[in-house]
């Protein structure tokens, strides 16, 4: 083919856009501003630590098709690691309570008449409130569609819309938290069965796509920041990096596969989502209890999540907007307290090493208006497409619709 495909930005959306298309066969091209791929989703070694960490937590479902599918790509499928059915350990810092949530492989909800497999403290009936989510009014928040507390919500739902969202709740648009329910929860167990990566998001994800390309001819090219794109008759006519410019044939596309801020700079007249969320990451360099599960919710805490490593405790804090001008250290022992709390550490006030990572605008904020923004992939351009977990993919920011949005990018642009 005497095209080629410019995919400019390496995070995973354009990570994805560049291996559907070099399994196509296609001439593709990767422009990265960063001096390194992978985006939010990478891994780094940090000298406070001395080791090597992801620059957030992220976990995976194994309802997450599209992501499953990049590493079977990729060849690092066996690298995410998780409980053989979806069992989810929480901890009550308020009350002391713990337990296992444990949804059953099938697509029926037996499990919620088990009281010893449901949230502690609900009924069955109160399970009546996810199905009241799933197919909620256009426009309408959380909020509009249940009820935002009782026990249920405070010790399941909540959290984990939380988590998916990046989003208060009750503020969060319906239809994205209907999604993920309708492909996660109720779906059965099978769907939700929680999967990390255990040797790191780097590892799993980014050095295993960049080696795919590399074996396909693909270039990734790194510090090459896009300053601008000319634009003539109804098409790109060429991509401005600074000291280079490189004039489009006629037949050249372009995928952009940057973060919203950048693409609305880039392109007139493009909408995109302008408000966003925090998340608070914190690592601590020390060996968890072998006893520890790989991941455990927390409840009436400031932390929300723990992940847990061979040589390491990671933490992450969504909608965490409250926390950013808290000072690090300060926060790193409020985090380490309840972290202890839940290892069972007697020792709470013996701060391990440590690293506080704060993501100003780690996501767009879920909420109606911001979702109205969302741009689809197909531009107003002939050879301009768009892919990001910010661009209508249905889902929130997450790594399943980052990749999705890639996967929809490349199969519109050699269609």
């Amino acid at each position: 083919m005497t095209r080629t495909v410019h995919v400019i930005g390496a995070g995973l959306a354009g990570l994805s856009s560049a291996i559907r298309l070099a399994q196509r066969g296609e001439s593709v091209v990767v422009h990265e501003a960063a001096g390194q791929a992978g985006g939010r989703c990478r891994s780094y070694h940090d000298p406070a630590l001395d080791m090597e960490i992801d620059n957030g937590n992220h976990l995976l479902l194994s309802a997450n098709a599209s992501a499953l599918a990049f590493l079977d790509i990729v060849g690092s499928a066996d690298r995410l690691v998780g409980p053989p059915h979806a069992d989810f350990p929480f901890v009550d810092l308020e009350s002391g309570e713990r337990w296992t949530l444990e949804i059953g492989d099938g697509r029926l909800p037996w499990w919620i008449f088990d009281e010893a497999r449901r949230v502690p403290g609900t009924r069955a009936a109160d399970y009546l409130a996810i199905a009241r989510l799933m197919w909620p009014r256009a426009n309408a928040t959380v909020g509009d569609t249940i009820a935002c507390k009782g026990t249920l919500y405070d010790r399941l739902v909540g959290p984990l819309l939380l988590a998916a969202l990046n989003t208060a709740p009750p503020e969060g648009t319906a239809a994205l938290a209907a999604q993920v329910l309708r492909e996660t929860v109720a779906r059965g167990g099978r769907a939700c069965r929680p999967l990390i990566a255990r040797d790191g998001l780097g590892p799993t994800f980014i050095a295993p796509a960049l080696n795919f390309l590399e074996g396909r001819g693909v270039t990734v090219g790194f510090s090459r920041r896009l300053r601008a794109i000319e634009f003539a008759d109804n098409r790109v006519g060429s991509l401005d990096f600074g000291d280079d410019k490189i004039a489009l044939a006629a037949d050249d596309r372009v995928i952009l596969a940057v973060p919203p801020v950048v693409a609305a700079a880039l392109v007139p007249g493009l909408a995109a989502p302008n408000e966003f969320r925090a998340i608070v990451n914190a690592h601590f360099r020390t060996a968890p209890p072998a006893t520890m599960s790989p991941i455990i919710g927390l409840i009436h805490g400031t932390v929300e999540w723990i992940f847990t490593f061979p040589d390491r405790l990671s933490v992450t804090i969504s909608g965490a907007d409250r926390l950013l001008d808290v000072p690090r250290e300060e926060l790193a022992k409020i985090i380490w307290r309840e972290v202890a709390t839940v290892a069972q550490i007697s020792d709470r006030d013996a701060l391990p090493p440590w690293q506080i990572v704060r993501e100003r605008r780690a996501t767009f904020a879920a909420l109606p208006a911001q979702e109205r923004l969302r741009p689809a992939a197909q531009t107003n351009w002939r050879n301009l497409w768009l892919a990001g977990d910010w661009t209508a993919t249905g889902l929130p920011a997450t790594i399943e619709g980052a990749i999705r949005s890639g996967e929809r990018a490349a199969a519109l642009a050699v269609h």
